[in-house]
């Protein structure tokens, strides 16, 4: 087990979920290490993924920590391969915000994604021009290489909705995100119409919230939700001022699912959202 320096987002969840796990057995560090034939400044270094861990060594301390869980137990063991040097956002590291790259990770390996907009329109829908848009706004003012940085890494994180093996994709979006005109009007048209021809794909739903809805869950809030490959990898992405935040305790999880599933039904069926779309691009 080699030590690193700068663990990607999927590392350090899984340094997460051991020390939840150790903990949810009542086992301490010392104990977790006896049980090892170590020392507990590894299990320390293992929870705060100081250390590199195999497969092997991820079963085995779920055997030590009593989880009869086999699919959390094999879940946890994929995740221990290392491919920062092959995956497309490694290229962007020390060019953008880590928090960038940890959402390009988990949108990576999400199982499904569901997300929730009022003002902005999902990022893995923008177009180039929406998107630009978007990062010319933010203040203070962004240099011009890093503006076209973030409009590259939003388009290529929009690659998971058409590769081989599309993630399913779940967007709820307000009418008032839709009748935003970043960039202008004719930005705004082809963004709408972009986003209308995208809800064709088998893998992609779209679900709008028009005004007529009155009062709803989870006003003002933009939410990503990616669901892993048990419910208990779950994570949630919320943007702040200061960057993405992300959360992936089970009490939050389980109160966002709850949340998205609220504005799904106050939101129009699909047919209908896109045709609502479609209207509101003809009407710009």
């Amino acid at each position: 087990m080699a030590p690193r320096s700068a663990p990607t987002g999927r590392q350090r969840r899984l340094a997460v979920e051991l020390r939840r796990m150790r903990e949810q057995a009542g086992v301490s560090i010392q104990q977790a290490a006896t049980m090892l034939g170590a020392d507990r400044t590894m299990i320390s270094n293992v929870e705060a993924a100081r250390t590199r861990l195999s497969e092997e060594r991820v079963r085995q301390l779920a055997c030590n920590y009593g989880c009869a869980d086999e699919p959390l137990t094999n879940a946890l063991a994929s995740m221990t391969g290392s491919r920062r040097n092959r995956d497309w956002w490694v290229e962007y590291r020390g060019k953008l915000p880590d928090g960038f790259l940890d959402i390009s990770e988990i949108e990576h390996h999400a199982a499904r994604i569901r997300t929730a907009q009022t003002v902005h329109l999902p990022g893995l829908l923008q177009t180039e021009e929406h998107a630009r848009a978007l990062f010319e706004l933010v203040v203070p003012k962004l240099p011009r290489l890093e503006v076209e940085l973030r409009v590259a890494h939003r388009l290529e994180r929009q690659n998971i909705l058409g590769r081989e093996q599309p993630t399913p994709y779940v967007g709820i979006i307000h009418e008032a995100a839709l009748r935003m005109q970043f960039g202008g009007r004719d930005v705004a048209r082809t963004q709408l119409e972009y986003l209308a021809d995208a809800a064709d794909r088998d893998n992609i739903t779209l679900l709008v919230i028009p005004f007529s809805a009155e009062s709803f869950h989870g006003a003002g809030q933009s939410i990503l939700y990616a669901e892993g490959p048990v419910r208990q990898l779950d994570t949630v992405q919320l943007d702040t001022a200061y960057g993405p935040y992300f959360a992936d305790a089970p009490t939050p999880l389980a109160n966002y699912r709850a949340l998205l599933d609220l504005m799904e039904d106050s939101a129009l069926p699909p047919d209908e959202s896109q045709k609502f779309i479609r209207s509101i691009a003809r009407d710009m």
